[in-house]
Parts: C-alpha cells; sequence; structure tokens
C-alpha cells in the first residue's frame, strides 16, 4: 500500500477543495450589519418631529426690516437686543423685574419668521459674565416657540 489511511484521506480532502479559492465574505457582513445599526440608531435620534405652525401675528403693524436680514440676537446685562449684522438695531427687550422677557423675544421672531421664512440662522452675541441658564434660555428662544394647534399644546421652529 502506497501510504497510511491517514495519508489518503489528507489527500482525498485536498482533491475536493482543489481550485476553491473563494474570499470569505461573513466578516465583512458582519462589519456592514454593525455599521447599518450604528446608522439606522444615529439617523433616528438626529431628526427631531417638528410641527409646522402658522401662527396669527401678535401685531397687525408690518415690520420694517432691511433686505438680505442677518438676525443677531445680543444678551446684554440690561436686556435682550435683536439687530441685523449689517444695519444695526431693530429692537430691544429690557430686563424687567421678572428676569430677560424671553416671551417677548420669541414673540418679536416669530414676527421676523413670519416675514422671512426662508431664514434659517440668528447669531447669538453675549457680554462677559452671563450666567449659563440665561444662554440656553435665550438659544431656546430663539430655536423654537411654543403655541396651541387645535387646543393642543404644540412647537414649531423660528431659527434652529
Amino acid at each position: 500500500m502506497s501510504g497510511s489511511t491517514l495519508a489518503r484521506r489528507q489527500t482525498r480532502n485536498h482533491a475536493r477543495y482543489k481550485g476553491r479559492n473563494d474570499v470569505n465574505i461573513v466578516p465583512m457582513l458582519d462589519i456592514f450589519t454593525i455599521l447599518l445599526f450604528f446608522l439606522i440608531f444615529t439617523a433616528v435620534f438626529s431628526r427631531t418631529h417638528i410641527v409646522e405652525l402658522n401662527l396669527p401675528a401678535q401685531s397687525s403693524e408690518p415690520l420694517k426690516l432691511p433686505e438680505g436680514l442677518v438676525l443677531e440676537v445680543v444678551v446684554r446685562k440690561g436686556g435682550l437686543e435683536v439687530q441685523d449684522k449689517n444695519t444695526g438695531f431693530l429692537q430691544g427687550m429690557p430686563v424687567t423685574e421678572q428676569g430677560y422677557d424671553f416671551d417677548g423675544l420669541t414673540a418679536y421672531l416669530s414676527r421676523v419668521k413670519a416675514r422671512y421664512p426662508e431664514l434659517k440662522t440668528a447669531t447669538v452675541l453675549l457680554e462677559q459674565d452671563i450666567p449659563y441658564d440665561t444662554i440656553v434660555a435665550t438659544m431656546d428662544a430663539v430655536r423654537s416657540f411654543e403655541g396651541t394647534l387645535d387646543g393642543k399644546p404644540a412647537r414649531g421652529e423660528l431659527f434652529p
């Protein structure tokens, strides 16, 4: 006999797989599966639900806003100021006994948004030593407004 049974078995198994040089795609599929789950979960959290509201304007008089408005909200110790980067001061809201007038700021910015619906950006500028809570409240007032839609509370987008 030529060789042992182990040698014949190895020769037979090698002959069976001769010419099969396939690429093992299992590790690649594992990576794509993990990547797919990662992309799905991050996509869900990056898009928030926004309800579009068309609320009536707070005032009947039209705003006198310049063309090509670049909106800035300045937080000072004495109050809030809304201004255009190119032309300057537009509206001021002084500090009251209750604090900053964020409701007045939101109302004014909603009127600006009604005039410029395509405008999506507003810059928040700060004086030194403004408390962090005031900064966050200002950003919330600039970002969105709350109202009612069909008797239910709803939130709309101003300048995200």
